[in-house]
């Protein structure tokens, strides 16, 4: 059996991200991706049985890529609201710089193609949010409310600034940046 190339798994992924944005999660299909990828749909099989396994597949590596740029740097030995801040910020990097990954996670997160397992890796891989979170409730520096809706709130507020800067220019200034955080925080405050 021939070995899969990274490099071609790779291909299918961008292809796949580009048009989720500019079609939706529903809206593509195998042909559409085997096309932007520049593969035989024939070949497209050969790495992914189905859109499902596909989806799932990329859901899993947006989410380990999400997690890993996230808590790069982060030091828990900081005091909490400096290392709060600090993966506050990666997670908008992320997002700025990984927009066609930020849309593609979000529609999965609603979506019935992803499958039970691939939302228990994607519960596990939050592991570090949730830590971080609970760390805050301990220390009484965060509301002590249910840590899915300090998620909630936290990267809610987030999508809605990077969509903006994204969909309608706004320009995201070290200005604008901190005093989103500082709202956020404010928010999510004990």
């Amino acid at each position: 059996m021939k070995r899969k190339d990274d490099r071609k798994v790779g291909q299918i992924f961008q292809a796949a991200l580009k048009l989720v944005v500019s079609k939706g999660l529903s809206g593509i299909t195998m042909g559409d991706i085997s096309k932007a990828a520049g593969i035989a749909t024939g070949t497209l099989y050969v790495y992914f049985k189905s859109k499902d396994e596909l989806i799932n597949a990329l859901f899993a590596a947006c989410r380990e890529n999400s997690v890993a740029h996230s808590f790069k740097g982060y030091d828990p030995a900081q005091p909490y609201k400096v290392g709060f801040k600090h993966v506050w910020l990666n997670i908008l990097r992320y997002r700025l710089h990984n927009f066609e990954e930020a849309v593609f996670m979000e529609q999965c997160y609603h979506s019935p193609f992803i499958t039970p397992e691939t939302r228990e890796k994607a519960s596990r891989l939050a592991a570090p949010y949730n830590e971080l979170l609970e760390r805050g409730k301990k220390e009484q520096l965060l509301k002590p409310v249910d840590t899915g809706l300090l998620i909630t709130f936290l990267v809610g507020s987030m999508n809605e600034l990077v969509k903006q800067t994204h969909y309608h220019g706004t320009t995201l200034t070290r200005t604008r940046i901190n005093t989103t955080f500082d709202m956020c925080w404010d928010a999510l405050k004990s």
